[in-house]
């Protein structure tokens, strides 16, 4: 996909060759930077880059990201939002920010900026980028506009009351679907009720509907939708960290279902203090099929290291018992976080084309001494198999990070999109810094995430959880991703439905 445009801001609307940069990848796949933190302000980070998101439009990739990290000592988010978009199907790209947003560039008011994520409306022609626009006490969701992925408008209001964390943005694009053209954008009431809500658009990002609650004022944050071909939408989310849930629309968004319990979440306390929350990452096969993954602790003994599990459903109302995705065997010491699925929307069902990626520690138990990866798998049968992990990028050491409140970041969330069935990944890796600045960016690589058709396949049929598998560290809730405001008793998940 895209590139290591290390261009000048004159250029940023220019398409440049994509070159390749070292970064220990794996040599079947080169990695490329796509991006560079070239802001100068004193209340961040330099240069970082944390937290992508991308999608794919037929030849159009467009990836979104946090750029210039805030250290959680001074505040929230970043100082910009950037993208970097390819129109060749990742043959060529460029690089920018997002104007009209945070003071840091071209006229905006928002002291900074958080939680990017990227869709694309079909009907309208439109891309779509939402983020948390930062104020206090949180911030407001916006979205940016743009018809070809690189000339971005100024941001539209979403939500204003200043409560909000983790939006997300999903449209539907099935051109047969009775609610063809709306999107349709998540967040959390962080600061307030902690409630899940929601807004849709019907003209292509220009205006939004009222927040909308579930039937239940399900409570809880990172909630990634994805829309059936019927229409219905299905809103898989974490329960305040302490399960995954799901809720759903069958009328376009005139209303929200109560939420359903998917699983309760039992996560490994990662080494080194890193930042990774069990936030659940969802995609959807061109059947309507929904994909759930997340990191999780129960099928190893004493809890000691995450694997990723997936979940599937057909409806977004009863979902599969958590399946461990077979990266490393169940007594290996890697431990597996931060997952991101792709599904390919041209392959359902048995032959669905799944590919994740994650980052990982190749020994659990390392304290002051990690090892940071970055890894991904993939299954040509719907999850029933998948190939051994294979290393992108890394190893990188924690220091090379920047500080968020939850401790070194690379992200809460990473993302796959396929272009043409060609899968593509989007994350941040570091190298070491150079004198006082950090060296952390967003990279890809040039070829596609494919496995070879021979490459062994693992399965983990017949794979029990640990018995009274439970987390090593004591379950602490929070409505927000930087934990500041902790979820009360009355808005977590049970554990007696595990």
């Amino acid at each position: 996909m895209l590139s290591a445009f290390i261009a000048s801001r004159r250029s940023l609307c220019a398409l440049v060759v994509f070159t390749a940069v070292t970064l220990s990848a794996h040599a079947q796949f080169t990695l490329v930077q796509i991006s560079v933190d070239k802001f100068k302000n004193s209340d961040s980070d330099h240069r970082t880059e944390v937290e992508p998101d991308i999608f794919a439009w037929g030849n159009t990739i467009v990836a979104t990201y946090h750029v210039a990290r805030r250290p959680g000592t001074i505040g929230w988010g970043s100082a910009a939002i950037g993208f970097s978009t390819s129109t060749d199907g990742g043959k060529t790209g460029t690089y920018g920010y997002l104007p009209d947003l945070t003071v840091n560039y071209k006229g905006g008011s928002y002291y900074g900026a958080a939680d990017p994520s990227v869709a694309y409306d079909a009907k309208h022609g439109v891309w779509l980028i939402s983020s948390l626009a930062l104020i206090n006490p949180i911030g407001d969701v916006v979205v940016s506009r743009s018809t070809d992925g690189i000339h971005w408008g100024n941001p539209v209001l979403v939500d204003g009351t200043h409560n909000d964390d983790k939006n997300w943005t999903v449209c539907d694009n099935t051109s047969t679907s009775p609610f063809y053209g709306n999107c349709y954008t998540e967040w959390d009431a962080a600061t307030s009720t902690g409630d899940v809500e929601m807004s849709t658009s019907s003209d292509g990002g220009l205006t939004w509907g009222p927040a909308k609650t579930t039937a239940d004022f399900a409570g809880g944050l990172g909630g990634q939708p994805v829309v059936q071909p019927n229409g219905t939408v299905i809103v898989p989310f974490s329960e305040s960290y302490a399960g995954v849930g799901a809720f759903r629309s069958t009328n376009g968004g005139a209303s929200w279902s109560s939420s359903v319990t998917v699983a309760l979440v039992d996560n490994h306390s990662e080494g080194g203090g890193l930042r990774s929350l069990p936030l659940p990452s969802a995609e959807i096969d061109g059947a309507g099929k929904v994909y759930v993954v997340w990191q999780d602790c129960r099928f190893r003994t004493g809890c000691a290291e995450n694997d990723i599990v997936m979940s599937t459903s057909t409806d977004g109302n009863t979902w599969s018992s958590p399946a461990r995705i077979p990266i490393d065997p169940k007594n290996s010491t890697v431990d597996h976080f931060i997952p991101g699925i792709g599904v390919d929307p041209k392959t359902s069902g048995a032959t669905a084309h799944l590919t994740l990626i994650y980052y990982y520690y190749p020994i659990s138990n390392c304290n002051s001494n990690c090892q940071l990866d970055v890894g991904f798998t993939t299954s040509q049968d719907g999850g029933n198999t998948w190939t051994a992990g294979v290393q992108l990028a890394g190893p990188m050491q924690l220091s090379w990070l920047p500080i968020s409140d939850l401790g070194p970041m690379v992200a809460d969330y990473i993302a796959v999109s396929y272009s043409n069935s060609n899968p593509f990944g989007v994350f941040a890796a570091a190298k070491a810094p150079s004198g006082s600045l950090l060296n952390e960016a967003m990279y890809t690589t040039k070829q596609p995430l494919l496995a070879a058709d021979n490459a062994p396949r693992f399965s983990s049929k017949g794979e029990l959880p640990v018995p009274n598998a439970k987390s090593d560290h004591p379950l602490k809730a929070f409505y927000d991703d930087e934990g500041r405001f902790p979820t009360p008793e009355s808005k977590l998940p049970p554990r007696d439905q595990k």
